[in-house]
């Protein structure tokens, strides 16, 4: 009971951050503006991080459960049933937000998906898309890692975290849109296909390898200086 509850949270989470984060750059973006966006998925973060926080870490992310999974702070078993419930909430996410555009009657072509190329953000190529994708990712799970550490972190983690998450969506968001996150991607492109599923695979594999470089550095630089 105690891991579904944790499975169920972060389905939750990765929902609201999905509908949210991607609802805002879908529907009001040229309102919002970057800025705006950014803190549409920041805010998303800090309060989900004292909601769900305590149930499940509030990962709502692949990237991030793959970096707790490494750090054994994360069992497989977990991992696998964290990315599944991060996946389908991502999905169901999208899917809300699919449902209240096409009730408008307009052609649904914009769920915030990550992109790049000609026509998305200022057009950088796909090898820059990675890694941009990578930098971004190493920053914010960085920064997780850090705020994390030190148990006396609790109250100001969450606020710290999403915080940074709304620190690199200004700069992400014209260049790949910031995905940081799997789920994050994979909702709005297998709802679209086209160009968001085909470019896709770039916004996988570069935040699970910059979340990977980020743990790497944070033990090499963090753990063994102390």
């Amino acid at each position: 009971m105690k891991s579904l509850n944790k499975y169920v949270a972060e389905f939750i989470g990765t929902f609201v951050l999905v509908l949210f984060g991607c609802g805002s750059a879908a529907t009001a973006g040229g309102e919002l503006g970057y800025l705006g966006i950014a803190m549409a998925f920041g805010l998303s973060i800090v309060a989900l991080a004292y909601v769900i926080g305590p149930i499940s870490g509030c990962h709502v992310n692949p990237a991030v459960s793959l970096v707790m999974l490494v750090s054994r702070k994360l069992s497989a078993k977990d991992f696998f049933g964290y990315v599944v419930a991060q996946v389908a909430g991502a999905i169901a996410g999208s899917a809300l937000l699919y449902a209240i555009i096409d009730s408008t009657g307009k052609a649904v072509t914009n769920l915030g998906q990550n992109g790049f190329g000609e026509g998305y953000g200022i057009g950088i190529t796909a090898l820059m898309a990675f890694v941009v994708e990578i930098v971004l990712t190493f920053v914010f799970v960085y920064a997780i890692l850090g705020v994390t550490s030190e148990p006396g972190n609790g109250r100001v983690a969450g606020l710290v975290i999403g915080l940074t998450l709304a620190f690199v969506h200004i700069l992400g968001i014209g260049l790949t849109g910031t995905s940081v996150n799997p789920a994050r991607s994979f909702g709005p492109a297998i709802l679209l296909g086209g160009e968001a599923w085909s470019e896709l695979w770039v916004f996988v594999t570069a935040p699970f390898l910059g979340a990977l470089l980020a743990a790497a550095a944070y033990r090499l630089l963090n753990v063994r200086k102390a």
